[in-house]
């Protein structure tokens, strides 16, 4: 395998699907169908949607999935939890630079406290 292969091969299985709700419906021999009157009387039509990602499943869709597959939302629904994942973090360094210039050295213990939250976000991604 040229380097080139190989790098792209780390690439492909390093990157996730949007979300994985199809793979585990068929892994559990599931249709659509059955997934939908598990979910209390959703239409097999709004699973296909979810499964394809053209309708954001609300909260507690997105609970009932992992119920019924036995994996985390966030993993089921990996595209859309790094969406939100990217936009918090993104937000979070914003606050935090706008704390800092508010506050200055002379720092309140409720700014001091909120930079140690921000900081925690900030840091949960960098450590992934």
């Amino acid at each position: 395998m040229s380097p080139a292969d190989a790098a792209r091969a780390r690439y492909l299985m390093q990157r996730k699907l949007p979300n994985y709700l199809r793979t585990y419906r068929k892994r559990a021999g599931l249709t659509q169908g059955e997934v939908a009157f598990l979910l209390d009387g959703l239409s097999g039509a709004k699973v296909s949607r979810d499964e394809r990602r053209t309708r954001r499943p609300n909260l507690r869709t997105a609970f009932g999935y992992q119920v019924i597959f036995g994996a985390a939302a966030h993993e089921l629904l990996a595209g859309l939890f790094a969406e939100v994942e990217q936009n918090v973090i993104r937000r979070a360094s914003l606050l935090s630079s706008r704390l800092d210039v508010a506050q200055g050295a002379g720092r309140a213990h409720r700014t001091r406290l909120k930079l140690k939250a921000l900081d925690a976000i900030l840091s949960r991604r960098r450590s992934r």
